[in-house]
């Protein structure tokens, strides 16, 4: 069984117990991740349709970190004196293919499911609490254009 997952822009064909090189992951060595997969081959069993694949996981553990080769660069331009060297090299995480199934064989994948719901209601206070403040800024705003007429005024 494999699959092609989408990580970082590029696809993946992974298997179980596979190590792969992709770009850059927040989190540290040991944290688990899930990738959403494209296409899963099982067998001679080929699921490639959205809703269906939609229901499988593919779960990772960080390996570790890596970096590419180093690219060296060199800007030149004649009769004027002008030389720049610049160097480059691409961070890299690794992970390792840890599971490939669907949503409802890995229980530990629907209380992940669960924390950003959670985090829907704490994104709401703030917008609550920044339309509190436009509005008491709003009403100050207000307050003070009245208050400078009184002035003119006197």
């Amino acid at each position: 069984m494999y699959a092609i997952v989408r990580c970082g822009g590029r696809q993946e064909k992974v298997a179980l117990d596979d190590v792969v090189t992709v770009d850059k992951l927040p989190g540290s060595a040991g944290s688990s991740i899930t990738l959403s997969a494209l296409l899963v081959v099982d067998g001679d069993r080929v699921i490639s349709d959205p809703a269906e694949v939609g229901r499988y996981q593919v779960t990772a553990d960080i390996v570790g970190d890596a970096a590419g080769p180093k690219i060296n660069m060199i800007h030149y331009r004649n009769k004027t004196g002008y030389r720049r060297r610049l160097g480059h090299r691409q961070q890299y995480t690794q992970v390792r293919i840890t599971g490939i199934g669907t949503e409802a064989k890995p229980q530990s994948a629907k209380p992940q499911s669960a924390k950003p719901q959670s985090a829907k209601p704490q994104s709401a206070k703030p917008q609550s609490a920044k339309a509190q403040t436009q509005a008491t800024a709003q009403t100050q705003a207000t307050a003070q254009p009245n208050d400078g007429a009184k002035a003119e005024e006197d």
